[in-house]
């Protein structure tokens, strides 16, 4: 925006009030204490007051009356010598329309240097800033919608974990992105643990994050392991508009002390063991999703009670100024220097985002990080296993009912017992052996679990009344607190589960406790 200077030249004294006259901005001069003494014909068609009726007039009768204090502000910087480069305020049109405008103001100095008034160039901006308001406005919709579809993870309590979860949309354009995580439970006390990352922002990101995360929760929940359920995945991510993505799962186990995990070009798991030592999960990287043709890898690693994994996604970690590696090893500390002093997940995450996001007003990439902890192992535990036989069925009883008479669980027994049977003959009749029995228990549930060496899955279905099969998985679907299957290297496992005591009710002693008579 260039600047006039009004003042005579001598020689040309007409030419730069024609040029001021000329500018389609406008343009105005008033004295120390506000009252105009120069208005052009721009002032005129942005404020509706023609020469006469604005010079000699204060400049007050164009400030909201929210704004009349701002006005002796500048005015008073301006006495200073200060001068004001674009300054985007409100200001007030005949008929008492109010404009938004974008000023320019400089101080006018006699010969002498004496600063006697100041010059004032004025444009509207009013549409420009309507446009950002309704931009702003489309963004915050768009995170709304987002939000409202559930769209950014599930991290509720499930048995068997304590989790803490964290979701910071980025603070730049829509905000929403494709960050997901999810916690499942996969029932017969094994969790699932999911976090991803969708390439790029905006509402086209989450859709495809939702539509990612629906598809892995339901291959998580249909018991694949996590290298066929990445397979899988990798498989669908091809024909979405956001081929590639970042993604790990994990498949705990706490009751056999164990976790499972694949990973799809995603950052290193941190596992936080008991005595807060922090180490990175020894896990193959693997390729994103979506670009194929190299198969995902499984490990298999041990998992101890009172362990805690650490997930985040790259805007927790990646920073245009500094180096990811040093990143990586700042959470380390920090999530070590948190689970030293026993300050618990809620403040641990928080300890974290505020170590590596200390401006949370500024950050270009959506933030996840979960936290998952495990904070104890089955009460018992025992299995055992028998060749593929009629005697199996009856021995297996005999089994569960010493187990359960040994932890106090008689009162679970006849419907543990008719259930395992159930189970058992389905196994010596329908599948390969050597068939093995593995039972526990905790202060909620009771488990037991049926494993074989044949792969086709049994499902429930109506028998006809002349059949004398087929009414086995019905029993245990209507007796079940929970049942399902899951493969295996060799074959698989069907399991069901009996609540001991009501969920968020009972002790370990009224879980153990023997049924009264």
């Amino acid at each position: 925006m260039s600047v006039p200077r009004l003042r005579d030249t001598g020689s040309q004294p007409g030419f730069f009030r024609e040029l001021v006259e000329s500018s389609q901005d406008a343009i105005l001069m008033k004295t120390l204490d506000g009252q105009i003494t120069f208005w052009n014909a721009a002032a005129q068609r942005l404020y509706g007051y023609t020469p006469e009726e604005a010079v000699g007039s204060h400049v007050g009768m164009l400030v909201p009356p929210d704004l009349k204090d701002e006005e002796t502000g500048l005015l008073e910087q301006i006495a200073r010598g200060v001068r004001i480069e674009h300054y985007e305020t409100r200001r007030t049109a005949s008929g008492g329309r109010v404009l938004d405008v974008d000023v320019t103001l400089w101080p006018i100095r006699t010969r002498d240097g004496a600063i006697t008034a100041a010059c004032s160039i004025m444009r509207d901006i009013t549409a420009r800033k309507t446009a950002e308001a309704e931009l702003t406005e489309l963004h915050a919709q768009q995170r709304q919608i987002a939000l409202a579809l559930n769209l950014m993870g599930n991290a509720k309590q499930i048995p068997g974990a304590l989790a803490a979860s964290r979701y910071l949309p980025s603070t730049q354009g829509q905000g929403v992105g494709g960050d997901w995580f999810d916690l499942i439970d996969l029932g017969a006390g094994r969790v699932g643990v999911f976090v991803g990352d969708v390439m790029g922002r905006g509402l086209d990101a989450a859709v495809v994050m939702g539509q990612l995360r629906s598809a892995a929760r339901a291959l998580a929940l249909a018991g694949l392991p996590p290298c066929e359920l990445m397979q899988t995945l990798d498989a669908f991510t091809r024909d979405l508009p956001e081929p590639f993505v970042t993604c790990v799962y994990l498949q705990a186990d706490p009751a056999q002390g164990e976790v499972t995990v694949c990973s799809a070009g995603h950052l290193p798991v941190l596992l936080i063991e008991p005595d807060a030592t922090v180490r990175e999960l020894p896990v193959p990287t693997g390729i994103p999703l979506g670009v194929g043709g190299v198969p995902h890898q499984q490990v298999r690693l041990p998992l101890r009670a009172g362990t805690t994994l650490a997930l985040y996604t790259d805007g927790l970690v990646e920073t245009a100024s500094s180096d990811i590696d040093l990143r990586l090893k700042l959470v380390t500390s920090k999530l070590e220097d948190v689970f030293a002093t026993a300050g618990g997940l809620e403040s641990a995450a928080d300890h974290v985002l505020h170590a590596l996001l200390p401006d949370t007003d500024a950050y270009a990439d959506d933030v996840t990080l979960l936290l998952v902890s495990f904070p104890t192992a089955p009460l018992d535990t025992a299995e055992t296993h028998f060749a593929s036989e009629a005697v199996s069925v009856p021995a297996g009883r005999r089994f569960l009912r010493a187990k359960l008479r040994e932890w106090g669980l008689t009162a679970q027994a006849d419907t543990a017992l008719l259930l395992a049977s159930e189970l058992l003959t389905n196994a010596f009749r329908h599948a390969r052996g050597p068939i093995g029995l593995r039972v526990w228990h905790s202060v909620r549930e009771l488990g037991v679990e049926i494993t074989d060496h044949s792969t086709p899955r049994p499902r429930a279905r109506l028998a006809e009344s002349t059949e004398e099969d087929g009414r086995g998985l019905l029993l245990v679907e209507a007796l079940a607190d929970a049942w399902g299957t899951r493969p295996t290297i060799s074959g698989k496992t069907v399991w069901f589960t009996l609540l001991v005591a009501p969920a968020g009710q009972g002790s370990e002693q009224a879980a153990l406790a023997p049924a009264p008579g």
